[in-house]
């Protein structure tokens, strides 16, 4: 089975995934899903040491993160393994790794040995917390990284300590932005007709994820606190109790602020001196809240959303995740995408997020299983049925 492109938008481009856990497959995901043709890269079963680190192959998370894909198994400790790849990669357009950085030059997978081999190549690294610097050594970890990029520190109610958020998204974060990188790099190459190396890492992609947080600090030298449900400093936006549970409303704004006021049946609070403009309802949030909860008790949540909607007062409900993937408007986007595995049968994985309205991305295969493809790939690049006979006599696939 030659690969089978899950769009015609990426198509033309062969990428050498060297990744695993999480940061590197999800950017890998990001290209397989628009057709890329990615050749899942994985040690044969005994050689590496944190072989499983990814979870169970059969898994949700295994599975959602390597569709699309092509897999093929190799030794690259061995310098038949290193020869095979050295192959592979003469052709290729991308390699993807998130090995600790100095894993890289012992394995010849570095951007200046790929260079030499083929000029066009683009190299994408994701790291903990760089490439080089102080921490350099250090294994990197969604919540280390959590911790680091100050995440943690806004994240929770106040005075209860610092709480990860519940999505590891300093791995996909870095992921994301890695695959960015890759596709600005493959952009620049159709001028340059030159490859580069891309670089993330979990602390930088954490410390972007704050944003308007991280920027308080830099511009103004505040310090932000954790507040909970709140906005940190839009209010009223916060998580707000009803008669049966809990919405999220969000009336920063004046505007809003009437609007919500005006659909509570509360409109005295708009006479209020503490509530008067944006600073003064951030400064005032407990008993802004405290009047919000207590004018919201008589009506369940389905009421109020109702109601509010109504009066153009953006809201939501909150819910676990059965009733996410229940909602209409969750179907109706198709966030949940249906995959054939040869042994699973029919599963569901997470939809691509990125709609392109020509070329879409789809769900063309499901994860391989470990070296489904590799007497399929070696074949591609060359090597004769013996040949592949005896790479496998040696080990090295």
């Amino acid at each position: 089975m030659t690969h089978i492109p899950a769009s015609t938008a990426l198509s033309r481009f062969r990428v050498l995934d060297l990744s695993r856990v999480r940061a590197g497959p999800t950017c890998v995901k990001q290209l397989a899903d628009f057709g890329a043709d990615v050749i899942k890269i994985e040690s044969p079963p005994g050689v590496d040491a944190n072989e499983g680190m990814g979870g169970p192959r059969e898994g949700p998370d295994f599975q959602n993160l390597h569709r699309n894909k092509r897999s093929m198994t190799l030794n690259l400790k061995l310098p038949e393994g290193r020869e095979v790849f050295a192959r592979l990669a003469k052709n290729a357009d991308v390699v993807v790794e998130n090995y600790r950085p100095d894993v890289k030059f012992r394995l010849g997978v570095d951007y200046e040995s790929l260079k030499a081999i083929n000029p066009r190549i683009i190299l994408a690294s994701i790291s903990g917390f760089g490439q080089d610097g102080p921490y350099v050594d250090r294994p990197g970890f969604d919540q280390i990284a959590q911790g680091m990029t100050g995440l943690m520190s806004v994240t929770g109610h106040p005075g209860q300590g610092p709480m990860r958020t519940g999505a590891a998204i300093a791995d996909v974060s870095a992921g994301l932005y890695a695959a960015l990188g890759i596709l600005t790099a493959l952009l620049e190459r159709e001028a340059s007709g030159q490859g580069q190396w891309v670089q993330s890492s979990l602390l930088m992609s954490g410390i972007a994820l704050l944003d308007f947080q991280a920027a308080r600090y830099l511009m103004k030298g505040e310090v932000p606190p954790q507040v909970g449900n709140d906005h940190p400093t839009s209010m009223p936006t916060s998580a707000y109790a009803t008669a049966d549970g809990h919405i999220n409303i969000g009336a920063s704004g004046e505007g809003m602020w009437v609007r919500l006021c005006k659909a509570i049946e509360r409109p005295e609070l708009l006479t209020r001196k503490e509530f008067e403009g944006g600073e003064n309802r951030a400064k005032n949030r407990i008993p802004l809240n405290a009047e919000i909860n207590a004018a919201l008790a008589g009506k369940t949540s389905a009421q109020w959303i109702e109601i509010l909607n109504a009066a153009g007062v953006p809201c939501g409900p909150i819910y676990n995740m059965d009733q996410v993937f229940a909602d209409p408007q969750v179907q109706h986007i198709h966030a949940a995408a249906k995959v054939k595995h040869p042994k699973l049968g029919d599963i569901q994985v997470i939809n691509q997020a990125v709609g392109l309205s020509r070329t879409p991305a789809t769900m063309a295969s499901a994860t391989p299983e470990i070296g489904q493809h590799t007497d399929e790939v070696l074949a591609e690049v060359g090597y004769s049925a013996a040949e592949i006979a005896s790479l496998r006599k040696n080990k090295a696939v």
